[in-house]
């Protein structure tokens, strides 16, 4: 049985493509370096290396959008993109995780 497909990612320019793809892999290096996750210093390393590269193309998709003129963002276009894409479930390895259970 195949699984359910995914509704489609709603139209984005380019610069809004990348910053959606640049945003989400702040979050998932984040995520492998939340020391409330676990994980080894070794792994956590290696992210936050790649973090550095990956914030400065974050920060040229936005430069870029603003040299454009696009001043806003399109938030609810954006969510939507996000969700397609299982931001929020990325978004959550950032967070702290509730207490274990005694």
């Amino acid at each position: 049985m195949l699984p359910p497909e995914l509704p489609p990612l709603p139209a984005l320019t380019r610069a809004e493509g990348e910053l959606i793809d640049r945003y989400l892999e702040v979050l998932d290096l984040l995520g492998r370096i939340n020391p409330a996750r676990g994980g080894g210093t070794y792994s956590g390393l290696r992210a936050a290396q790649a973090l550095v590269g990956t914030a400065a193309g974050l920060r040229d998709a936005l430069t870029l959008m603003h040299q454009r003129g696009e001043s806003e963002l399109h938030h609810d276009t954006l969510a939507r993109a996000l969700r397609v894409l299982d931001g929020e479930r990325r978004a959550g390895l950032v967070a702290v995780p509730p207490p274990a259970e005694r």
